[in-house]
Formats: C-alpha cells, sequence, structure tokens
C-alpha cells in the first residue's frame, strides 16, 4: 500500500469523482520543442519525427487515478522502427516509475501494445488486433484508471482490464499523460518495432481533443527526492508551452 504522507492531498476515490474529465489546457515539452507544436484552443498537438530526432510532451501536473483519452491520427508511410504512443507515468526517465502504456508499433500500425509497470516492473504487454491502420485517420484512445482497475478503450470498444490483485503490485503512483515519437529499432535488435528505414519522412503524429482528468491533479511538490532529481536532470528540457500554430 502506498504510504498516505506521500498523498497529503489525495482526492476522493469514488468512481464518479475520478472519472470527470476536462480538456487539456497546458503542456510541457521534455525534448525537441521546435518537433512539437501545441494549440490549446483547438486543443491539438503534432509531433514531428524527422532529422533532429523525435519530441516528447507531457502535462505539467500528476494526476491520481483518472480518465485520460485522445484522438490520434499515427504516421503515415513506412513507419519501421518507429514508437508512437500515449501513456501514463509517474516519473519518465526513473527507474521506479508506475505506468499504464499505449503503443504503437512502426513496423505493424494494425495493432497496439498495451502495458503497465509497477515500481519500474512490466513485462506485462499485450498485442491487440486493432480491425484498421493506425494512420488512416482519427481514433480514440482511452486509459481509466483506479485504485483497483484499468481499462484501455479504443473507439469506445474495451480491449484490455486489469484488476488489483492481493499480494502483486498495481499503479498507485500520480502519473502525468506523456506522448511521444521516437526511433525504438535499437531495442531488441529491430525485432521490436522493425529497423528504421526513414524513407517517408518527416513523420507526423496528430493528437487532438485530448482530455484528463478534473480533480485529481497532484501538486509538483509530491514525491520530494523524486521531483528533485527531475528537476536537476540536465538532460531533460522541460518548456511550458502555452500553445502556438494552431494548425496540423
Amino acid at each position: 500500500m502506498a504510504d498516505p504522507a506521500l498523498h497529503p492531498e489525495t482526492p476522493p476515490l469514488d468512481n464518479h469523482h475520478h472519472h470527470r474529465t476536462q480538456p487539456l489546457k497546458r503542456i510541457a515539452i521534455d525534448y525537441t520543442p521546435e518537433a512539437c507544436t501545441h494549440c490549446a484552443e483547438s486543443n491539438s498537438i503534432t509531433l514531428v519525427y524527422d532529422h533532429r530526432g523525435g519530441a516528447r510532451w507531457r502535462t505539467t501536473t500528476r494526476f491520481l487515478y483518472g480518465t485520460f483519452s485522445s484522438l490520434i491520427k499515427c504516421p503515415t508511410g513506412n513507419t519501421s522502427g518507429l514508437n508512437f504512443n500515449i501513456y501514463l507515468s509517474s516519473l519518465e526517465g526513473d527507474k521506479y516509475q508506475d505506468e499504464i502504456d499505449f503503443e504503437f508499433i512502426g513496423k505493424d500500425k494494425t495493432i497496439v501494445q498495451t502495458n503497465y509497470y509497477t515500481t519500474g516492473t512490466g513485462n506485462r504487454e499485450q498485442i491487440h488486433h486493432l480491425g484498421f491502420d493506425c494512420s488512416d485517420g482519427f481514433h480514440e484512445y482511452v486509459i481509466k484508471w483506479g485504485p483497483n482497475l484499468i481499462e484501455w478503450l479504443v473507439d469506445g470498444k474495451l480491449v484490455r482490464k486489469e484488476d488489483r490483485k492481493e499480494g502483486e503490485g498495481f499503479p498507485e503512483k500520480p502519473m502525468y499523460l506523456y506522448a511521444s515519437v521516437w526511433d525504438a529499432s535499437y531495442i531488441d535488435e529491430g525485432r521490436w518495432t522493425g529497423p528504421y528505414v526513414g524513407c517517408d519522412a518527416p513523420y507526423v503524429c496528430l493528437y487532438k481533443d485530448i482530455h484528463v482528468p478534473a480533480g485529481t491533479a497532484i501538486g509538483v511538490a509530491y514525491g520530494g527526492r523524486l521531483w528533485l532529481r527531475y528537476v536537476v536532470a540536465k538532460w531533460m528540457l522541460d518548456w511550458l508551452n502555452p500553445g502556438r500554430g494552431c494548425e496540423f
């Protein structure tokens, strides 16, 4: 069980409370800000992968439970080697993170991988056949996360459900909503996402109608030492983006 001292402002956990949502208004860009365009007015974000590499955005606050959703149109063309995604993480780059994932595998855009981590331990991957090419148009991806249940939905259809089991880890740390596009071709010698080809760069991943929980945000004071390590990590750019470039 999580230390209650680490959650001084833990919100109520009734289902009605932690599944209310609101549009995403503000993001931070962790790296390559010139490859990420956010338009707060239209609630849309564009990520580009090209010669500069990829980019990653996240919410500016963590949330303890709730519903997270976005319409996503994945990059077109030969995307072998790339990973594009939307996921929750207590702290990207920390080896003890909690995490809940939707990940698209560049070598096959008709599938999506789900996974979750507790204190840095994952290996809970599942592959789901979408029945469509994720780059053909916008589709809705939803993560519903509660104290005892995680659900992953695609276009309103439940594709995976995980219940908390006694004696097993379960995500319970406040988490940011993240999304990124990156070259994962080095992992497992390209067997996961395929070898990177790059013949159709630039690759553009579009997010719109992004919603986050209402009323479950946790202040940045949470986590003490974890947050301090994040602040002093010189390799990570924390760039607050109020919105620019409002067209796809």
